[in-house]
């Protein structure tokens, strides 16, 4: 099971453990990739294998169509992950326009597969039916767009100057915030497995009110977990730390 995991382009195992007991799936934000979670590979026990989704349009799948729209990559994502899914159990984690995708993903594997991650941990976006947008990114024009991504931090200013490398992802960023921001919460399948939210205190998409709003879409326990720093605060060591222990207590 796990070299079929590692020759697969859409699943990336920073750290292959085939003795694990749980897969953790993680999900990244937008304009990320599978090597942003390349740290919880390693930082996580032998029990806990990290298994990134590595979407198209970026890192080893630079060149491929990024999505635009959630429908079409929850279906793609499941076709590759299904395989993975039955042999033991496993947990979400996803980051911003990772945690919609595992939220709704856990929803999809509920309703058609009668399958649930045993955990979901959502960070850095408020509870899915309390979502709007003001500002769409995606409609942004590409200077403005780069000036956004300075404003939220998570992308060094390095990699922003590059004007080659920007004109090679910027699409993909923008279809990102696309998935997102087209994206509408439907009345459906209520989940059943735990929650745990993480955020920023001094993330402006955030707010405590949204964040509690996980609780309302599981029947399970929901717990909320706030951190010092804006957006990409899950790169701070003190919050890293954090998480990770959270993580191995909730696979226990």
């Amino acid at each position: 099971m796990t070299s079929t995991l590692q020759s697969s382009k859409w699943l990336h195992c920073p750290v292959s453990k085939p003795q694990a007991k749980q897969r953790l799936f993680c999900f990244h934000y937008s304009g990320g990739g599978g090597s942003a979670f390349n740290r919880f590979g390693k930082d996580l026990p032998d029990s806990i294998e990290v298994v990134a989704i590595q979407l198209p349009g970026r890192e080893g799948r630079l060149f491929e169509p990024p999505f635009r729209s959630l429908t079409p990559l929850l279906e793609a994502v499941t076709a590759e992950m299904l395989p993975h899914l039955t042999d033991k159990p496993f947990l979400f984690f996803g980051h911003s326009m990772g945690a919609i995708v595992s939220f709704e993903l856990s929803r999809h594997l509920k309703s058609k597969h009668n399958l649930e991650p045993k955990h979901l941990f959502v960070s850095g976006f408020p509870g899915a039916h309390t979502y709007t947008v003001d500002n769409p990114y995606h409609q942004q024009s590409d200077p403005d767009l780069l000036n956004s991504l300075k404003e939220m931090g998570g992308t060094s200013n390095e990699i922003l100057e590059n004007e080659e490398l920007m004109r090679l992802v910027l699409p993909t960023i923008r279809a990102d915030f696309e998935v997102c921001e087209t994206y509408q919460y439907a009345e459906g399948v209520k989940l059943d497995c735990p929650i745990t939210a993480f955020g920023g205190w001094q993330d402006e998409m955030l707010s405590e009110q949204g964040m509690n709003a996980w609780q309302e879409l599981t029947d399970g326990a929901c717990e909320v977990l706030m951190f010092e720093g804006g957006h990409f605060f899950l790169f701070d060591e003190a919050a890293h730390q954090t998480i990770m222990k959270k993580i191995v207590a909730c696979s226990a």
